[in-house]
Order: structure tokens, then C-alpha cells, then sequence
């Protein structure tokens, strides 16, 4: 693998983005060519996307197909859809696609569907009404808990009216006992999801989780009541639970919420809407692997977040789904990127000259409208945002879709056109003061307009469509790390807090006089402060 600023394709992409890119604009490039949309738009399974809002064209996207293939993106590709050891710095395979492929058509396939059939026969017996549950509450953390949370809300359609679903993932009890406090036991099922069944934030809640099962329903039986997803049977055992389900150490956390990390998703929405899930996720890797660069829609996108933020320096990127279900889809994506790509050197260790991750954030239309979205039209960052429309409603009120549409479409084309002063001051503000000088007034209003979005359009939010959108930013989230030449799939930098507070924590122990030897004089003023 070539990294990319050592290529003569990334010297070439320079070249064009001093020539024409650096003063791209999306007006003049509509105007020049009506064929745009067509040319910079693409279908890929259950997912249209319209990228001819961005500040690119087709000479800029040959050089950056030239780049991925310099870079050897295919062949890495390749390599980790057949299991070769393509996370380096853990020696592992990363094979969550494996985990959504059919019975038979995979790597590990007969392990795989075992511990599928088992899970969504649990979790089919669970969501029944006879089962005497009302609800489920999944404690994790990171990937144990944002996938899951994302998609049983955006699906939240399926859930069957009887049974509730909740996620508590902060090792803050605040998070826990509102919830607990509220909830009968003897109709809650706990599902305690940690691949080593250590994990700092998840057992202290499952600890608070196992008091308050001892203390508000003496003599049932816990083991009835708790289900454990990890690796760490004697842990598991130990904690008090019987029933787990494992997975395996070539699936990381965030690509994990298609193994049996995604239970409460498959209690919430069933069986078989699980499998559909697998189904559509499974369509998207195929499109990934088989479609040439050309029309590769994964592809398309991480060379975007390339050409983005290596040529225009733009260093974050807005999702904004127009539909309430996808609310967490966003922080979904934070993990999802900024924990894999969130790199600062090579996967040989050497310090990389050039930006990685953009941050991600964003919020659901129109919520966000009416928040941080004066910043992307007349701030003085410009901020890619990356819409995602749902065509058809799972409600029936079609007035209010056709609001939803409308914003999301007109978004993209204000961002795009902005307002020129000479609009601006041929026109009414009926708040404006009547004592602010006209040109004044007008500036203000003004929007420099030239803003890039890219639509994501899915005709419904359905378990199939949202398992293709998700694969779509894993493998789009893929093609630009192999372009910088880092390793996606490990998370070092996760590691040092968490190590430091395992140290600090002792000497919190009110029991304990205060300790602050060898501690930094801003850690040691905290710690008197906090101690008190």
C-alpha cells in the first residue's frame, strides 16, 4: 500500500486544485453544464446520492480515481473482505461484513449463523407478549451502545407497543437510576454487553443494574433476567448470568452492532427485520466490492472526505438527517470516523504532514435549522453538510413530509446560491431596524452562498435501507483511511484516559487522606477541589 501524498497522482491532484479547484464555484459549474446532476449523482443499493452540490467534477474525481488505485484502495479492499490480517497493529482480521453475509456465502459462516439463529430466537421470545417482559435496558458503552440506540429508534416502527427499549452507556449514575428507579424488575431484562466483560463504564452499571434486581425483587431469579453478550464466560458466570452470547475479536466495537451486539435491535424489531437488516448492509458490500471505482458510491464519498479536507482544508463535516428516527444516526457517525480515522501516524508509525478525521456532528432537520445553521450559510468556516432525506413517511400525515422535503431541498440550494447584496437590498426585512443604513443592512443578509452538501435519499427509513446506509459510511469511512495510509480499526487513543483514571481513582476514597504525589499541579488542584 502507497500512502497518498507519495504518489504521483496526489502531486497531480494538487496541481488541479491550485488550477481550478481553489476557485471552484458551484454556480458557474450548473450553469456551464446542465448535464451535472446526472453525471454527479449515483444509485447504490437503497441509496440515491446527488453529489453535484460539491466542488468537484469529473476531471477532479479521474484524478482522485487515480489516487485509489496508486494507493492500492481496491487491493486493500480485497484484502480485508477476504480476512487477511488488514488491522495490523492487533494482528486481527476485520471481518464485521462477514457477520451480514448469507449462510454459506462468508468467512467463519457456520459460526456466524449459529450464534445469529440462537440470538434472534432469544430475542423473538423476548418481544412476544406472553414473554412478561416490558422492558429491555442495554448497558454499554461506544459501540455496545450507539449502534444499538441508533437503530432501534430508527426503527422504532417495528418495536411492538408492550415492550420499551433503553440505553445506559454513562458511568455517571445519573444515566441509570432515573431509569431503574422507574422500572418493575420483574418485567426488565438487562442485557450487559462488553466483549471482555471488563469494561469500566459498563460493569460499574451493571453492578448498580444487579443491586437494585437483589434489592426491589428478592428471590427471583437474576440469571432470568440478565443476558450477558461477551467473550468472558467466567465473568459472566461470576456476575451472576447464565445466558450469553459471543462474538469474536475480528469484529470491532463500532462495526459491531450486526453481531449479537445488536440484540436489543433484534427485540426490538424481530427476527426476520433483523435479518433484513443483515440483508441490505450485505447488498451495500457487495456494491463496494464488485462496482468499479466509477460508480462506487463508498468510494465516491472517502475520496471526497479526501479532496475536502487535504486540498480545501475543511476540517468538519455536518450531518443533518431530515427524519426524527436517524436523531442518533450522527453521534453514530462520530465513533464510527473519528475513532477509526482519528489518526496521527501511518500504519508504519511515521507522523503523518497532512489532516485525517474531520470532525463530524450534526442534528436532525429542521431542529438544526433553527440552531447552528446561521454558521454554515454566513459563518466564516465553510462546513460541508451532508443531508439525508427519507422520501416516503411511516406516518400519514403528508403535509407535514412535504414541509420536511421542502427544507431539506431548499438547504442544500441556499447553501449552493446564497444572496448577493443587490438582492439583499432590493428587498423587505419587516424586523429590521428602520434606522440601519440600507447598504448596511444588506450586507448582513447577505450569503456568500458556494457552501458544498451532498443528499443522501432513501425511499423509506426500513431495516433493509438503514442496514445499506450504515455499511455505506463504514466502507466510505474505509476508502479514506486507506487513502492516508493509517489503520482504521484499532483505538490507541481511547486507551490513556481511561488508564490515568484507573490510577486517580483510589485516590478519590474520601476513607483515604488526600494523595496528589507526583500528580501535575493542575490534575492535584482538581483533586483537592472535587475532594473537598
Amino acid at each position: 500500500m502507497t500512502r497518498c501524498d507519495r504518489t504521483e497522482a496526489w502531486a497531480a491532484l494538487a496541481g488541479h486544485y491550485q488550477a481550478h479547484g481553489r476557485g471552484f464555484d458551484l454556480r458557474e459549474a450548473f450553469a456551464r453544464d446542465p448535464g451535472r446532476f446526472a453525471a454527479l449523482s449515483l444509485q447504490a443499493p437503497e441509496v440515491f446520492a446527488d453529489l453535484s452540490k460539491n466542488r468537484l467534477d469529473l476531471a477532479t474525481l479521474r484524478f482522485l480515481f487515480d489516487l485509489a488505485r496508486e494507493c492500492g484502495v481496491e487491493a486493500r479492499r480485497d484484502a480485508m473482505l477476504a480476512g487477511e490480517p488488514v488491522n495490523a497493529t492487533e494482528g486481527r482480521a476485520v471481518l464485521h461484513t462477514a457477520l451480514r453475509a448469507p449462510r454459506g456465502a462468508g468467512p467463519h459462516s457456520a459460526e456466524v449463523h449459529a450464534v445469529l439463529d440462537a440470538m434472534l430466537a432469544f430475542a423473538d421470545a423476548v418481544r412476544a407478549p406472553d414473554s412478561g417482559f416490558t422492558d429491555v435496558v442495554n448497558i454499554g458503552i461506544g459501540g455496545s451502545d450507539l449502534g444499538p440506540a441508533m437503530a432501534v429508534r430508527a426503527l422504532d416502527a417495528l418495536r411492538p407497543p408492550h415492550l420499551a427499549c433503553h440505553f445506559v452507556s454513562n458511568v455517571d449514575a445519573h444515566d441509570i437510576a432515573p431509569l431503574l428507579a422507574r422500572l418493575d424488575p420483574a418485567r426488565t431484562l438487562v442485557v450487559v454487553a462488553s466483549k471482555t466483560f471488563t469494561t469500566q463504564e459498563t460493569m460499574s452499571n451493571a453492578a448498580l443494574a444487579r443491586q437494585w434486581f437483589v434489592a426491589r425483587a428478592p428471590g427471583r431469579d437474576l440469571a432470568a433476567h440478565f443476558v450477558g453478550v461477551t467473550t468472558n464466560l467466567e465473568a459472566a458466570a461470576a456476575f451472576g448470568i447464565r445466558r450469553t452470547f459471543g462474538f469474536w475479536d475480528w469484529v470491532g466495537g463500532r462495526y459491531s452492532l450486526w453481531s449479537s451486539i445488536g440484540l436489543p435491535i433484534a427485540i426490538a424489531v424481530g427476527g426476520a427485520a433483523f435479518r433484513e437488516l443483515l440483508a441490505g448492509a450485505h447488498a451495500m458490500d457487495r456494491h463496494f466490492a464488485e462496482a468499479p471505482l466509477e460508480r462506487n458510491l463508498p468510494a465516491w464519498l472517502g475520496l471526497l472526505d479526501v479532496w475536502y479536507r487535504n486540498f480545501h482544508g475543511f476540517a468538519s463535516r455536518c450531518v443533518a438527517p431530515y427524519h426524527q428516527g436517524l436523531a442518533r444516526l450522527p453521534a453514530y457517525l462520530q465513533q464510527l470516523e473519528m475513532e477509526s480515522n482519528g489518526k496521527g501516524v501511518d500504519a508504519d508509525g511515521e507522523p503523518l504532514p497532512y489532516g485525517t478525521s474531520p470532525v463530524v456532528w450534526g442534528e436532525p432537520g429542521t431542529n438544526g435549522q433553527h440552531a447552528f445553521f446561521q454558521m454554515l450559510h454566513q459563518g466564516t468556516d465553510v462546513v460541508p453538510v451532508e443531508f439525508i432525506a427519507v422520501r416516503t413517511a411511516a406516518h400519514p400525515h403528508a403535509d407535514a413530509q412535504a414541509k420536511l422535503l421542502a427544507n431539506c431541498l431548499a438547504q442544500g440550494q441556499a447553501l449552493m446560491l446564497g444572496k448577493d447584496t443587490a438582492t439583499a437590498r432590493g428587498e423587505k426585512a419587516p424586523t429590521a431596524s428602520a434606522t440601519l443604513d440600507r447598504e448596511v443592512l444588506a450586507r448582513h443578509r447577505s450569503f456568500p452562498g458556494n457552501r458544498p452538501s451532498t443528499t443522501l435519499v432513501l425511499d423509506a427509513l426500513t431495516p433493509r435501507s438503514l442496514g445499506a446506509l450504515v455499511a455505506l459510511y463504514e466502507h466510505r469511512v474505509f476508502t479514506s483511511g486507506a487513502l492516508w495510509g493509517i489503520n482504521s480499526f484499532d483505538q490507541w487513543g481511547v486507551e490513556l484516559g481511561k488508564a490515568l483514571a484507573g490510577a486517580l481513582l483510589p485516590r478519590l476514597d474520601p476513607a483515604r487522606p488526600l494523595d496528589t504525589a507526583g500528580l501535575d499541579a493542575s490534575t492535584a488542584g482538581l483533586l483537592a477541589r472535587v475532594r473537598g
